[in-house]
C-alpha cells in the first residue's frame, strides 16, 4: 500500500492550493481517507476526513475553507484549500483509515510522505 501526496507549495495569504493523494495497492473505496497536517513544533492534527459512505468532517479551523473529495474510480483523494492563512503552513499528509477515533493518528494505518504548504502573510 502506498499513498502519494502532492500539490503543496508557497502561496500568499488568501490564496488557494489543491492537494492530491494517489493511492496504490488497495482500493480507497473500502476505507475512510483523511488529510492531516503537522506544523513545526506541533503535533500532527486531523484536517479533514471523507468516509467510505461519502460523509465528510473537518477541523473547526478549516471549516468553510477546505473541501475534501475522493474519486473512487481513480483511487485518489483531494483537498481543496481556499482562503489560506499563515497558520495553515504545515506538512500535509494523506492517510488511510484503519479503526478507532478519526482524531487519533493511531487510527490511521497508512500514510503518504507529506507535501509542504507554506502560506506567506
Amino acid at each position: 500500500v502506498q499513498l502519494q501526496a502532492s500539490g503543496g507549495g508557497l502561496v500568499q495569504a488568501g490564496g488557494s492550493l489543491r492537494l492530491s493523494c494517489v493511492a496504490s495497492g488497495y482500493n480507497i473505496r473500502i476505507n475512510a481517507i483523511g488529510w492531516y497536517r503537522q506544523a513545526p513544533g506541533q503535533q500532527r492534527e486531523l484536517v479533514a476526513v471523507a468516509n467510505s459512505g461519502g460523509m465528510t468532517d473537518y477541523a473547526d479551523s478549516v471549516k468553510g475553507r477546505f473541501t475534501i473529495s475522493r474519486d473512487n474510480a481513480k483511487n485518489t483523494a483531494s483537498l481543496q484549500m481556499n482562503s489560506l492563512r499563515p497558520e495553515d503552513t504545515a506538512v500535509y499528509y494523506c492517510a488511510s483509515y484503519g479503526s478507532g477515533n478519526y482524531f487519533s493518528t493511531l487510527s490511521w494505518n497508512y500514510w503518504g510522505q507529506g507535501t509542504l504548504v507554506t502560506v506567506s502573510s
